[in-house]
């Protein structure tokens, strides 16, 4: 089955844009595979644990011994999910595993993954990182044809697009379903004796392989979205799945080839900002050094004479390292993270000035009291937040509080896999940089350039994406729903 490109620009309007069910596509994701070891599902267990901050509302994990499947798949962590009885009934020694969030309104059982169907190719399970910008219309030309969903997730359309393909075998099903897709996915598969994975010919999230030693001088492969998660498991990191590549792993070893012709690589340069582990090697390069780079350029473009700088935890806390190297300022862990805090908490009844922030960060009153602070930190969305911390390090007694901020101005939301907020609610889009500044109440404000972006992650060949500080997106129907969005607001 193919759908025409022509049909997807002119319908662009009434449903693949379609906001309210766009919205609930947003994925932030961990996945995980693993072929040919005996404790398939007690290493995919593993490798979830050191995957669980790319998602804490779900996780599942599918396992297969060649004849049958075993899945189980819950709400939560995923220490809570697997315990010991429920790993102990995933049998077999090829799995898959998948961590998640998703925006508000779609944290339902149903969209947990890995999602299964058994059909005319066999029993086949997936697992995806990333977000099919043309999913809704997918989704609508296979309802039309007869197609019924379960779920709202994006990633229920490529089952249906592999049961639903003329293709005789698996993998030929699988290619002529990668090729119907737009955007940005990182996917596992499990198929009988097979473990399958493929990445967006942009490859705009990641997936590492490694392999696991075992005893008899076998081996076996892993695949993950981060590397932190070969090294609880002791596998060793071989490279990353290429863009618009497909790996099949069965019985007769790894083969390896390409199912997309060579697009502009468009790899997320959030994932170094922010999102991925400082332990992890994303993209081939060591997240840790990007962010103390990144730190280290941060002081070179909005130095100010200060005290001690101060990271926003966790993630502004290498960046700040970076700063105090290069500035010679002295570093200081002043705000302390509550590690334990979950999304539900009880409020007390009467109201107290900015409660959230506080359960999660307190200060360290005699690190602050009469300093002059840089307060650092790897990013600023809507502003409300950084602006509660500024007021929170103001009345722990400082002197001045300088924010400095490890990329640019965050302009344009992501549309492929990363949980941002309309352009309505991002306050870079709407104010200079003057106007932050006075809302979130700093003494000084600093963005990082994007040339310093570019250059704290080594991008010399133009391999990152940075649509959401630009707002020049690299895959076409994105830009044309930008455009007509932009025509329409000017009337």
């Amino acid at each position: 089955m193919a759908f025409s490109r022509t049909l997807w620009k002119v319908n662009w309007h009434r449903s693949m844009f379609d906001e309210s069910h766009f919205d609930k596509l947003h994925e932030e994701c961990g996945v995980f595979a693993i072929h040919g070891h005996p404790e398939a599902a007690n290493l995919a267990y593993l490798g979830l644990y050191a995957l669980q901050h790319r998602g804490q509302e779900s996780a599942g994990i599918v396992s297969s011994d060649g004849r049958e499947a075993y899945c189980h798949k819950s709400m939560g962590h995923v220490a809570d999910i697997f315990t010991p009885e429920v790993l102990g009934r995933l049998l077999g020694d090829h799995a898959i595993g998948h961590t998640r969030y998703a925006t508000a309104g779609d944290t339902v059982l149903l969209n947990a993954q890995p999602f299964s169907v058994a059909c005319n190719k066999g029993k086949v399970a997936v697992a995806h990182n990333g977000n099919i910008t043309n999913a809704s219309e997918l989704r609508r030309e296979l309802e039309r044809e007869g197609s019924i969903f379960q779920a709202s997730s994006d990633t229920e359309v490529i089952l249906h697009l592999v049961a639903r393909s003329r293709e005789r075998t698996l993998a030929g099903a699988l290619r002529e379903a990668l090729l119907q897709l737009e955007g940005a996915f990182s996917l596992v598969f499990l198929a009988g004796d097979r473990v399958i994975v493929a990445r967006d010919p942009h490859g705009f999230r990641p997936l590492a392989f490694g392999q696991m030693e075992m005893s008899g001088g076998k081996s076996c492969y892993v695949f993950a979205s981060e590397t932190c998660a070969f090294d609880l498991i002791n596998a060793v990191y071989l490279g990353d799945v290429e863009p618009g590549e497909m790996i099949i792993v069965g019985k007769d070893g790894m083969t390896r080839e390409r199912y997309a012709p060579v697009r502009d690589r468009a790899q997320c340069v959030f994932e170094h900002v922010y999102f991925s582990r400082p332990d992890s090697m994303v993209f081939g390069r060591a997240v840790q050094e990007s962010r103390e780079y990144l730190g280290r350029l941060l002081a070179q473009e909005h130095p100010v004479d200060a005290d001690i700088i101060v990271p926003v935890p966790d993630s502004g806390t290498a960046a700040a390292l970076g700063y105090s190297a290069e500035s010679g300022i002295r570093f200081g862990q002043a705000l302390i993270r509550n590690h334990y805090v979950g999304r539900t908490f009880i409020e007390p009844s009467q109201a107290i000035r900015d409660f959230g922030v506080k359960l999660k960060l307190n200060p360290v009153r005699h690190l602050l009291e009469g300093k002059r602070v840089i307060l650092v930190d790897d990013s600023l969305v809507r502003g409300t937040t950084s602006r509660k911390i500024v007021r929170m390090v103001r009345n722990a007694g400082a002197r001045e509080v300088h924010l400095r901020i490890s990329c640019p101005p965050t302009v344009s939301p992501c549309f492929y896999g990363v949980d941002t907020p309309s352009i309505a609610e991002l306050i870079a889009a709407n104010s200079t940089v003057e106007q932050i500044r006075r809302f979130v109440e700093a003494d000084t404000l600093g963005y990082l350039s994007l040339p310093s972006l570019r250059e704290a992650v080594a991008d010399k060949n133009h391999d990152y994406c940075y649509a959401c500080y630009t707002g020049n997106y690299p895959t076409e129907l994105v830009n044309i729903k930008q455009l007509m969005e932009a025509k329409e607001n000017r009337g």
